[in-house]
């Protein structure tokens, strides 16, 4: 309730107050700089945590163990992160103690005694919600005492086709990853001999402390051998079931092997049509000893399409695009539409057109056989001849295994073509019917970025020109190998031969794409596109034979950014296969690459640095490794 009278505010009265005594004001000032002070000190800062960290290994090997130890430590990891909340280095000491004596034990230490303080605080005697407001110093002491040896080393039964780890043996040191894959190893040989529900049945595992001894005995149980049985699909997919089956390829009334398990979902993820693939065994065995295998599939998206877009100054522009549809008939088949021109824009160039479609059925002839027909239609205007072309293949590629693969076919064509380097420009008329065949084997550890492995593909096309009589071949070799050095890898040096060579009819009278040239991003960088051929007594065309060098050094510079240096080599001649009586020119430059999902990103510059046939620099720039 208001009074009647006319108070002044406490704040009116200060300002009075001041105005009628400056020692008054100053000493208000300075009172109210104080209350802020207290006030703002007790206000709730983030608060900081330790200083530094310290470990202590007692004994002859800890130069070994700290390493280890650290790289087990979270407490170490925070360290490094600069993450030192009190809660969270609090909780990360008090599950260190279990992190260091798993560490301890996987080489061998069994009466380890283990001490981690906060300021002289045992961690594990602090209550977890209790955490000091602030840790200065974090001390890890760890006595690791004997290293521990074994006493005995039993594992039974045991297949002996399977070998054991050869440190499980009496006298070696006891490392628990030692009984660990030791014991892994014992279910895995049983399995592969068709005892898929080989287990440990029993285990004793003694310390003997006073005489650094670990005795292990291990017993399996190793149950019946299984054939496979029924293949049973679990799962909703937009593919038949019996397609499902037939695709995965198990083998019904055959022995069990993991093995087959394994290949039977690498087969349905290589169809590209399931997002997840899942292929487990049932829990429990038929009573003839069967077992039934349970396939569980997630599908993708049927439909897709995609564009893309190269640049390079000796072939302009290249622009492409494709439609794809995963399931086409409800068996896993692939229909795939792409179209390309190239050549845009490039001063002294004409654009190249090439639309073809191509359909794939996997598992035909078995489960590793693919059914493909292929056809398309084409337009490329080169300064030698304009070559409009009808093409229609069919054929199978069959994997033989995980790295070897191969390809026959037989491919129709018809080509109306106009030889630009005669008077008049005549035109020709070839029928082409040619069995085209393929071996690959390939052994790199990332297709869109390799760093470590092989690849060899091997090529033989026989042909007939069926409307000249004419008839012969042709050949291709592509070998490129990869080896990494340095620390985490971090250089990778790549080389690649290609020989390519056709024989049969001379080069006046061959279809003009099976004549081979040199320069450009597939070939020698820093030479123009297509620049060296070869001289038929006044008329330049393609050579019969082609031999190719690419070196590349690859640098690592960050986790998305690398640098390369590079140098390249080509060589065409008249000969149906390479003899030295052509000519050679070579390219050499430097690149970056940006690393994403689908692959590097590639951006190239190179000159020429031997040879007559390209000046000044040439820029590429695409979308993964050069190869």
């Amino acid at each position: 309730m208001r009074s009647g009278l006319n108070i002044p505010s406490r704040a009116v009265r200060r300002r009075r107050t001041a105005r009628a005594n400056p020692r008054a004001a100053a000493l208000l000032r300075g009172t109210a700089l104080a209350l802020l002070t207290g006030i703002c000190l007790t206000l709730p800062f983030p608060a900081q945590s330790f200083d530094s960290l310290g470990f202590k290994i007692i004994g002859p090997d800890k130069d070994t163990l700290e390493s280890s130890l650290r790289a087990a430590s979270i407490l170490a990891q925070l360290e490094k992160d600069g993450d030192k909340a009190p809660q969270d280095v609090l909780a990360a000491a008090q599950g260190d103690y279990a992190r260091l004596v798993e560490a301890l034990y996987a080489q061998g230490y069994y009466s380890a005694v283990v001490r981690i303080t906060l300021d002289g605080q045992e961690a594990a005697t602090i209550p977890p919600f209790s955490a000091p407001k602030q840790i200065n110093k974090v001390r890890v002491r760890v006595e690791p005492g004997a290293r521990f040896t074994f006493g005995q080393a039993k594992v039974a039964p045991v297949n002996k086709r399977a070998p054991l780890p050869e440190g499980f043996a009496p006298g070696a040191p006891a490392q628990a990853t030692v009984v660990r894959d030791t014991a892994q190893a014992a279910i895995e040989g049983w399995r592969a001999a068709g005892y898929a529900k080989a287990q440990i049945a029993d285990q004793t595992i003694t310390a003997r402390h006073a005489a650094a001894k670990l005795d292990v005995a291990l017993a399996v149980a190793q149950g019946p051998q299984f054939r496979f049985g029924d293949v049973q699909v679990t799962s909703d997919s937009a593919v038949r079931e019996a397609r499902i089956r037939q695709i995965a390829g198990v083998p019904r009334g055959e022995t069990f092997d993991p093995v087959a398990v394994e290949d039977a979902a690498q087969r349905l993820r290589a169809t590209g049509t399931f997002r997840s693939v899942t292929v487990t065994e049932a829990e429990e065995g038929g009573p003839d000893d069967t077992l039934d295998i349970l396939i569980d599939v997630t599908d993708r998206k049927p439909r897709r399409f995609g564009f893309g877009a190269e640049l390079s100054t000796s072939e302009a522009v290249m622009l492409s695009g494709f439609w794809l549809h995963r399931n086409l008939f409800g068996g896993a088949e692939r229909f795939r539409i792409e179209g390309e021109a190239s050549q845009l824009g490039g001063a002294g160039m004409k654009p190249d057109y090439d639309l073809t479609a191509r359909f794939e059925k996997p598992a035909v002839y078995g489960p590793d056989t693919m059914f493909f027909a292929t056809t398309g239609l084409s337009y490329d205007d080169e300064p030698d001849y304009i070559d409009r072309r009808f093409t229609f293949g069919i054929g199978v590629t069959r994997a033989f295994s995980k790295q070897v693969s191969g390809e026959v076919g037989i491919s129709y064509s018809r080509s109306n073509i106009t030889d630009l380097y005669l008077p008049g420009d005549p035109t020709r008329l070839l029928t082409i019917l040619s069995l085209p065949t393929a071996v690959t084997i390939d052994r790199r550890d990332d297709k869109l970025d390799p760093t470590e492995g092989l690849y060899l593909r091997a090529e033989l096309e026989p042909f007939s020109i069926v409307n000249t009589g004419d008839s012969g071949g042709r050949y291709a070799f592509d070998i490129r190998g990869y080896r990494a050095f340095g620390a985490a890898e971090s250089v990778v040096l790549a080389g690649r031969l290609q020989v390519a060579g056709m024989f049969g009819p001379e080069a006046a009278d061959a279809p003009p794409d099976y004549l081979l040239y040199s320069g450009g991003g597939g070939t020698v960088r820093g030479q123009p596109y297509q620049s060296l051929d070869v001289d038929y007594s006044g008329t330049r065309l393609g050579g019969r034979s082609f031999v190719g060098l690419s070196t590349e050094v690859r640098v690592d510079v960050t986790d998305s950014i690398g640098v390369v240096g590079f140098a390249d080599a080509g060589y065409v001649g008249a000969e149906s296969f390479p003899d030295g009586s052509g000519d050679w020119h070579a390219g050499a430059g430097l690149g970056i690459r940006y690393a994403t999902p689908v692959g590097p990103i590639r951006f190239d510059v190179a000159g020429p640095v031997a040879g007559d046939t390209g000046e000044g620099v040439q820029i590429y720039i695409g979308i993964g490794q050069a190869f």
